[in-house]
C-alpha cells in the first residue's frame, strides 16, 4: 500500500510504532521496520551516549528506515539531532513542537520531520515552519492527551494543513487504517498495540496486566504531573488521586531523588524541566517534581514490572487487545484486514446507459 507516509519515509507499510518512553527501545523499533513500518526510538528516556549506541543497535539488526522521538525542550535538543543526522536516521519525530530553527536545521540534513499534535492549530503552527508531515493524536491515545477525539481531529487537520498526516489515538487493526485513510490520513500511528506485543521488552506480568484491563480500566487524570494524562488505573493512581498535598510532596521528592541518580540530572535542572512541562497549567510544587520525574514513575512499570509503584500509559484501545503477536505478525494481519474491508465495501453502480 503506497500512501504520502511511505512516500515519504522509505517504508512499505503506512504505520508508525511511536516512541514510548523505556518501550520503543531497539529490539521493538527494529522489529518493527522488518515488518515493513516505521518503529520510533524514544530517547527522551535516554543519555545522548545511550541514543547514540541505540540507533547503531538498530542499524545492525535492520537496513530499513527507522526514526528517533525527541523532546523539543529538552537541554540538550541541539546535541541529540547532531547525534541523528551524524548517524543518518531517517526521521526525527518531536513530542512537542520543535522550533522553526530545529525543523530547518534536520530538513538540511535531509531528515524528515515529523511533530506530534493534539489540535488543529498546533498542525497549522509546524507546517507553516516546515514540517513535512504531522502526527495527529486524539483523546483516546495514551499519555498526555487532549479532549477531542480522533474521529473530529482527524479531518479537522487534514482540511486544514497541506502535509501528510499520520492519525494516533484507537487504532489496532485493518478497519482502523481504513478508516484513517477515507478520513484523508497517510497512515496511523500505534502506541499501545505495538506495546502489547512479543517483541516488546516491557514485562510480561505487566503486558497480562494490560491485557486484562477493559475499557472502563483506562482513565485520564491530573493527579500524576498536574496534566491530563491517559492510563490504566491502578494503585498508584488512586493513591495519588487520594493524597493531600504534603504526603504528595514527600512522595514527589522521593521518586524525584531516584530519578536524579538515574539521569544523572541536577536538582536545579529537574525542576527546570517540570516548570517546562507546565504549559501554562498551575501546578503545585509535587505535581512540578512529578512532572520532572514522570520517566521514572513509567520505568518502575515498564521496566521493573512494580506496577505498584509506576504509571501505565495506555490509550482506550488496551480494552480491546488480547493478544501478543510479533511485530511482524501484527502489521501483516493489519494490512490483510485493511486489505479485506477494502475488498468489502460495495463498489458505485454503473451509470445508465441513456443512448
Amino acid at each position: 500500500m503506497r500512501t504520502a507516509l511511505t512516500e515519504l519515509t522509505g517504508v512499505s507499510r503506512p504505520i508508525v510504532q511511536t516512541g514510548m518512553g523505556w518501550v520503543a527501545g531497539p529490539r521493538l523499533v527494529s522489529a518493527t521496520a522488518n515488518a515493513g513500518a516505521l518503529g520510533v526510538l524514544a530517547s527522551a528516556t535516554m543519555t545522548t551516549d545511550q541514543l547514540r549506541a541505540a540507533v547503531r543497535e538498530v542499524r545492525s539488526r535492520t537496513d530499513r528506515p527507522f526514526g528517533v522521538n525527541l523532546r523539543a525542550d529538552a537541554g540538550d535538543a541541539r546535541e541529540r539531532v547532531r547525534i541523528i543526522v551524524d548517524e543518518g536516521v531517517r526521521v526525527a519525530s518531536f513530542a512537542l513542537a520543535p522550533t522553526r530553527d530545529l525543523i530547518a536545521e534536520l530538513k538540511d540534513a535531509g531528515v524528515v520531520v515529523i511533530p506530534s499534535v493534539g489540535a488543529r492549530r498546533h498542525a497549522e503552527k509546524v507546517a507553516g515552519w516546515g514540517a513535512d508531515a504531522v502526527l495527529v493524536q486524539g483523546g483516546e491515545g495514551g499519555g498526555h492527551t487532549g479532549e477531542v477525539a480522533t474521529g473530529v481531529l482527524l479531518p479537522q487537520v487534514v482540511d486544514a494543513v497541506g502535509i501528510p498526516v499520520i492519525a494516533a489515538g484507537g487504532f489496532r487493526d485493518g478497519r482502523g487504517l481504513v478508516a484513517a485513510l477515507a478520513h484523508g490520513a497517510a497512515g496511523i500511528a500505534m502506541g499501545t498495540r505495538f506495546l502489547l506485543t512479543s517483541d516488546s521488552t516491557v514485562p510480561d506480568a505487566v503486558k497480562a496486566r494490560y491485557l486484562a484491563a477493559t475499557v472502563q480500566d483506562v482513565t485520564v487524570t491530573t493527579a500524576v504531573d498536574g496534566l491530563p494524562h491517559r492510563m490504566l488505573r491502578t494503585e498508584l493512581v488512586a493513591s495519588l488521586e487520594n493524597a493531600g498535598r504534603a504526603r504528595s510532596l514527600v512522595r514527589a521528592v522521593r521518586r524525584a531523588a531516584g530519578f536524579r541518580r538515574l539521569s544523572g540530572l541536577s536538582w536545579p535542572a529537574m525542576v527546570r524541566d517540570g516548570l517546562a512541562l507546565r504549559h501554562g497549567k498551575d501546578l503545585t510544587w509535587s505535581q512540578v517534581l512529578l512532572a520532572a520525574n514522570t520517566p521514572m514513575l513509567l520505568r518502575a512499570s515498564m521496566v521493573e514490572g512494580r506496577t505498584d509503584l509506576g504509571v501505565m500509559a495506555a490509550g482506550q484501545v488496551a480494552g480491546l487487545i488480547d493478544d501478543l503477536p510479533s511485530c511482524a505478525e501484527l502489521v501483516d494481519r493489519i494490512m490483510a484486514e485493511a486489505d479485506e474491508v477494502l475488498r468489502a465495501l460495495p463498489r458505485p453502480a454503473p451509470a445508465p446507459d441513456r443512448a
